[in-house]
């Protein structure tokens, strides 16, 4: 029985409304978003690409909906889930050609974190006191700790690439940020992989998500509204942020039951 409260926890909701943007900018552009669809990766044409892009947005569109109601939410999650993990493969050729380019692993890793985020919210919403479903979620967890670590990295191997997303009149300077958030992002990842202030990590992790999107791709909104990379780029982001969002409750939710069994 699903536990009509989770819903409560806003991550997941945002985890559905960014699917949901996601599918409407599918709808609209009719394709894929292949800066994290890689399918010209592929080792051949994908066939009927229209269509299948429209079938993507479909998907992602109902799962993300569905999340928005208890009783039909879990079965969103693990869709979104699914999608999310599918993405993530199309990165495998890129990986496998390439394993020495730390951006191939990062784009993978990126793509996964959306797939742990779906487990540990399909955590939150199923019955808490199954064990488990919370050693599903601790997992979840980790691994999601990993690829917030990824994060970090990739933004110290593509150092100049990075720098050129950050607007240039944020002072003290582009590089700066990079490494600012890059070191962040590693000591965020640490703590939710550790444990140690993993709380507190996962909420200023996702508020740090949220700026970043606010100041790098909430601009491209009104610079290039005609560009497909730009209205994918921000619901992508906003996809990421509630993954962080979603981790950030769960762990709060342990927390909560940990204190509450000391006491009782």
């Amino acid at each position: 029985m699903l536990n009509r409260p989770a819903l409560s926890n806003l991550g997941i909701r945002a985890y559905g409304l960014a699917a949901i943007a996601q599918g409407l900018v599918g709808l609209v552009w009719g394709d894929f978003a292949t800066e994290w669809w890689p399918i010209q990766a592929l080792p051949f044409e994908l066939p009927h690409r229209r269509a299948l892009a429209y079938v993507l947005a479909v998907c992602l569109l109902l799962g993300g909906v569905a999340i928005q109601w208890w009783r039909t939410a879990q079965a969103g999650v693990v869709a979104l889930a699914i999608l999310y993990f599918i993405s993530a493969l199309l990165w495998l050729p890129r990986v496998i050609g390439f394993p020495q380019i730390f951006g191939t692993w990062g784009g993978f890793l990126q793509e996964f974190s959306l797939v742990v985020a779906g487990l540990v919210a399909s955590a939150l919403l199923a019955r808490q006191d199954s064990a488990s479903t919370v050693r599903t979620a601790e997992i979840g967890r980790r691994l999601y700790g990993i690829c917030v670590v990824s994060y970090g990295l990739d933004h110290f191997f593509g150092l100049s690439a990075t720098a050129s997303m950050v607007p240039d009149w944020i002072p003290p300077g582009q590089e700066f940020w990079v490494v600012a958030t890059g070191v962040a992002f590693l000591l965020s990842g640490l703590a939710i992989l550790t444990g140690v202030l993993a709380v507190l990590a996962s909420r200023l992790l996702t508020v740090m998500l949220a700026v970043i999107g606010a100041l790098v791709w909430g601009p491209t909104l009104f610079n290039a509204p005609h560009i497909h990379l730009a209205w994918a780029g921000n619901a992508v982001n906003l996809a990421f942020i509630a993954a962080a969002w979603v981790v950030a409750d769960w762990l709060a939710s342990r927390q909560r039951q940990v204190q509450k069994d000391k006491v009782t």
